[in-house]
């Protein structure tokens, strides 16, 4: 039975306790940065000094590194070829700000040297912008049409295989974050910017970003799970 007194059990099954584990990860990131924030290194590095580090220890070069507004809005533009720090990561010179600049410039490299799973990220990128704005409509045409005829039940499953792009793009996104969270370590303590005792701040802050990644890809998972599981028994009970 999928529904109970009205409520949508397959929710509750699937996709809520998802929610939840988002939800404490987002909470977790920001208070595990805002904890290490107030861990200033040693060195007295900052975070767009650490990134610009990173870079040149690669052999990467033309990347411009440039100050975003925001909170943890820290991100690296492939197009332009900018890593934009936040406002907290930039200048500072905290154990989470370096980490979190090492991290973006970890991504440059990734480019700049054909990662496989970062490349493939960028290409499916506007199939799955596609796909995740035609999802519902397609589901909801198909309900709205479907009166026992396999052509308009038809439309429910192209809408859900649109929604499994989402999912792909979300696997395919873990390795991406995970490695450069690799890189960033790697090239913390090759390049002595933090001691050892301050590598740990840098390293939860890093550990806590990429459960964030991890619970975005449950929810996807949960949210496809959902939608076979209701419109695959409603497909049988025809």
């Amino acid at each position: 039975m999928l529904y109970y007194y009205g409520f949508d059990m397959t929710y509750l099954i699937f996709v809520l306790p998802c929610l939840i584990l988002s939800l404490w990860a987002s909470a977790n990131v920001n208070s595990t940065f805002k904890k290490y924030a107030n861990q200033l290194s040693y060195r007295r590095i900052t975070g767009a000094q650490a990134a610009q580090r990173v870079l040149s220890a690669n052999g990467v070069s033309g990347v411009r590194i440039e100050r975003i507004s925001g909170n943890l809005t820290d991100h690296f533009d492939p197009k332009t070829n900018v890593i934009r720090l936040s406002d907290s990561v930039y200048d500072a010179t905290s154990t989470a700000a370096i980490g979190v600049a090492c991290h973006e410039a970890g991504h440059a490299v990734q480019y700049a040297q054909d990662y496989t799973p970062i490349k493939l990220r960028a290409a499916i990128v506007p199939i799955t912008n596609i796909g995740s704005r035609l999802a519902m409509p397609l589901i909801l045409l198909g309900l709205l049409f479907s009166f026992g005829e396999n052509v308009s039940f038809g439309f429910v499953y192209a809408g859900i295989a649109c929604f499994g792009l989402s999912v792909v793009f979300q696997l395919v996104t873990l390795p991406v974050e995970f490695n450069a969270s690799r890189r960033a370590m790697q090239a913390i303590a090759s390049g002595n910017l933090l001691t050892e005792d301050e590598q740990r701040g840098a390293r939860k802050t890093l550990t806590a970003a990429a459960l964030t990644y991890v619970a975005a890809t449950a929810v996807a998972l949960a949210q496809l799970l959902r939608l076979l599981v209701i419109f695959g028994g409603r497909r049988r009970d025809d």
